[in-house]
This record gives C-alpha cells, structure tokens and sequence, in this order.
C-alpha cells in the first residue's frame, strides 16, 4: 500500500510540474512575416519569399549544377544579424558542415545557389533555433544572413 501511495505521490508530482506548453509555430510564423515584411519595407529590400516562409535576396547564383542533398557537404562564410541591425559575432574563418546539420532555414536557402554564390537568407524563428535562446539570439528572434558558398566538399 505505502509503494501505491508513493507512486501516486511521484505521479502527481510529476504531472503538477509539467506546463501547458501553449506555442503554436504557425501563429509564430504569422506574426514573424508580419515583422520580416516590414523589415523588407523599411530597408528597401527586394526579397523573393520561399513557399516556407524564408525570404532570400540572391546577390551571386554562382555556377556548377549541384543536386543538394541533407549529406552535401559545404564550405561557406557567413555574416549574422538579427532584425533590429545587431550583428551577432560569428568567426570569420569559413566553415564545412553537412547540409542537414545545420538550421531549416539553411537547408531552405543554400540550395538555392551554386558554389561562388551569395545569399541573403532572412529566416522566421520557426526555421531557425525557435524558442531556444543561443549564444547572443534571443529566443523567437528572425535571422538575417548573409552566406557566400565557397565550394562542395567531396570525400
């Protein structure tokens, strides 16, 4: 009886620190594209929106005919800020990673240049880190990227 009764203890414990988690992705997105459209606006951009959500600026389709996958490996540089001009300091060196490794957002917008290309990738929390905080991103914050595709990397 007492192993009953500490279970149910246990159990109502358990369940009285769980939270109603109310974050609906798809409100989020709405008002995110409210805020990006705005943003697009204010700083005269001229930005094509993807069926996603992302928006994306290409500056340099470079050249090649890569068919992208989520295990293509790339090598890019990038710049980060967020909506209100804050840069988010980031190295400065380039970086390899696999495709689907990496945000989304990203595996949305960099298949959409080839290497030697650049893009501006302007992404909605919901294709980027979400309600998680990062080192200096707010949660819930909308990315804007600048990413120039130096090369594939085959092994």
């Amino acid at each position: 009886m007492k192993r009953i009764v500490g279970l149910v203890v246990v159990l109502f414990v358990i369940l009285a620190g769980c939270k109603k988690d109310n974050y609906d992705a798809g409100k989020q997105l709405a008002e995110e594209e409210i805020l990006i459209k705005e943003f697009l606006a204010t700083n005269n951009i001229n930005a094509k929106r993807d069926t996603s959500g992302v928006y994306y600026v290409i500056s340099n389709p470079g050249s090649g005919n890569v068919n992208y996958t989520s295990n293509t490996n790339v090598r890019v540089k990038y710049k980060l800020r967020l909506l209100n001009g804050k840069e988010i300091p980031q190295t400065t060196e380039p970086i390899n990673f696999t495709l689907g490794s990496v945000i989304a957002g990203w595996q949305i917008g960099i298949p959409k240049i080839q290497p030697g290309g650049k893009i501006r990738l302007i992404i909605p929390s919901v294709w980027a880190y979400g309600r998680q905080a990062q080192s200096g991103i707010p949660a819930n914050s909308v990315l804007d990227f600048d990413v120039e595709l130096l090369g594939i990397i085959t092994n």
